[in-house]
């Protein structure tokens, strides 16, 4: 069994993260094929939003992945989740399915709340986490209330820093939600720290992904 793990831009943190939850997933003896272009990123960060450049080469890497295999792929960048929703078609008839690492994590923060803080350190990864959020709040036939959590100045810090800048930005919106959703998965190593801190549900997308993937094989008939 192969999978494919698309990013757009890692860290370290982030990548043992990601295989670690998959492994737990898939177990240890699973294929990992990782693509990464951190221009994608880069423009959509520049533009404000996901321009058809950046779109159409994250199209490119999902094709190249099921050129080279996989079985399934897993998009771990949020900010271009957007992009893997419109490639759902494609992704069905090539029959290499396209899971969004986050957009489980979504529903179950809508059926864990109805107030959700969404955190993110850039303003192109929050919007489209929050319109992922009011989509599956409609599909579940629920109303949320989203409260923005833009935690400036965290993106490139170390663990400690990044730590300590989530927290003061958590601190100001705990009293206005019910659960606090992490847009980014790079964020995931905070989410039991924050969780202790402020006594709230804390949600971040790899361990969502992983188990998504998994059923995502399992749907197609490869587990």
């Amino acid at each position: 069994m192969k999978v494919g793990l698309i990013y757009t831009s890692t860290t370290p943190e982030l990548i043992e993260l990601v295989e670690r939850e998959v492994k737990k997933q898939l177990g240890d003896d699973v294929e990992m094929l990782s693509l990464e272009d951190p221009s994608i990123l880069a423009e959509a960060r520049e533009a404000g939003y996901v321009t058809t450049g950046a779109a159409a080469r994250l199209i490119g890497m999902f094709m190249n992945a099921a050129c080279q295999g996989v079985d399934a792929m897993l998009n771990l960048c949020s900010s271009v989740g957007e992009v893997a929703d419109a490639a759902q078609d494609a992704a069905r008839y090539i029959g290499v399915p396209i899971v969004r690492v986050d957009e489980e994590m979504c529903r179950e923060a809508v059926r864990q709340g109805k107030r959700i803080a969404v955190m993110a350190t850039l303003p192109t990864t929050l919007e489209p986490t929050k319109n992922t959020v009011l989509r599956v709040a409609r599909e579940m036939g629920k109303h949320v209330e989203l409260v923005d959590a833009l935690v400036e100045g965290a993106f490139g810090l170390d663990q400690d820093q990044f730590r300590a800048r989530m927290a003061e930005v958590a601190a100001t919106v705990a009293e206005q939600c019910d659960v606090i959703l992490f847009a980014q998965g790079s964020m995931a190593y905070c989410e039991e720290y924050i969780a202790d801190m402020f006594h709230k549900v804390v949600l971040s997308s790899p361990r969502f992904g992983a188990a998504e993937l998994k059923k995502a094989l399992i749907a197609k008939g490869v587990l």
